[in-house]
């Protein structure tokens, strides 16, 4: 689909037979739709970027603009049209039943949606944000879309099936020592308000690493931990919808991705650490010396 194209118009699907939802639910197909949608919510923002924005406030430091909330609605339409029996959650409205439904329910399958993750960069027209799709059914994830649409750039990933960027396959990096790593995280909104939460660890890992960066998209981060760009990333504080579709995408690239105690990976956890195999367990040993930055959940 041409980014020029109405994405309102150019990607709504015919409305799902309930008949059909065995078809329907199939990782392929989820992984088809979770593309098309990711796209079309880019084109909704990249419509948006370069622009003057005048973005309300969620939280101290955390934003919101009319592009955050068009390009959900345009997903919320698309999601009701082409799955009207699964569930959704998304960032801006919550979680949203499946159609007919009372109530919502987690055997169903459950989308998270991030319509613009990076939305404090997208506000400043600084060039690193994106639309995030991923998919679970009965908890287990097997489909997630990405999309940068500055770069046009669309990473995916299916239960099984790989990671891929624009339908090149790709894979984690295969450096095993800190000291030649470049790393990637986040701070959470509450960095201001407890620095000493997040400032040692970070500095930590600064002085370990060949170098850290800190861009504003957890999202992309993950992609790019998945295709080698990054070699590694940790980050606390984050939300299920965004992870949702990158942590797959990592794993599907031969990443491994754990909590900060090397527990296996909750999409509801909030904390993350993830690099190739060899070198996560690295990564691990510095974030075990920071218990502030590891209380219990």
């Amino acid at each position: 689909m041409s980014r020029a194209q109405n994405p309102r118009d150019a990607t709504r699907p015919p409305a799902a037979d309930p008949a059909m939802r065995g078809e329907a639910d199939s990782p392929a197909l989820l992984l088809e739709a979770a593309c098309a949608f990711a796209r079309a919510a880019g084109a909704v923002l990249l419509e948006g970027y370069g622009r003057v924005h005048a973005p309300e406030k969620k939280g101290r430091i955390d934003l919101v603009t009319e592009y955050d909330r068009r390009s959900e609605a345009l997903l919320l339409d698309l999601l009701r049209a082409r799955f009207p029996h699964h569930e959704i959650v998304a960032e801006e409205s919550g979680v949203h039943a499946a159609t007919g439904a009372a109530e919502a329910d987690a055997s169903r399958p459950r989308w998270y949606c991030d319509p613009l993750d990076g939305t404090t960069n997208f506000a400043h027209n600084y060039p690193f944000f994106g639309v995030s799709l991923g998919v679970e059914v009965n908890g287990a994830p097997v489909a997630g879309a990405v999309y940068d649409p500055v770069r046009d750039e669309l990473f995916s990933a299916s239960a099984g099936g790989g990671a891929w960027l624009n339908g090149r396959p790709v894979q984690v990096s295969t450096l095993d020592r800190l000291e030649d790593a470049l790393l990637v995280t986040g701070f959470p909104y509450d960095v201001r308000e407890h620095p000493e939460r997040h400032l040692p660890l970070f500095q930590d890992f600064l002085l370990r690493a060949q170098g850290v960066r800190r861009d504003g998209s957890a999202a992309l981060n993950l992609c790019y931990v998945a295709m080698g760009r990054f070699d590694g990333m940790w980050e606390g504080d984050l939300s299920p919808w965004d992870m949702a579709a990158g942590t797959l995408i990592v794993r599907e690239a031969g990443g491994v991705v754990s909590g900060y105690g090397g527990e296996p990976f909750r999409l509801h956890g909030r904390r993350i650490v993830t690099a190739n195999a060899r070198l996560h367990p690295r990564l691990l040993e510095v974030v075990a010396m920071h218990s502030e930055a590891n209380p219990p959940e």
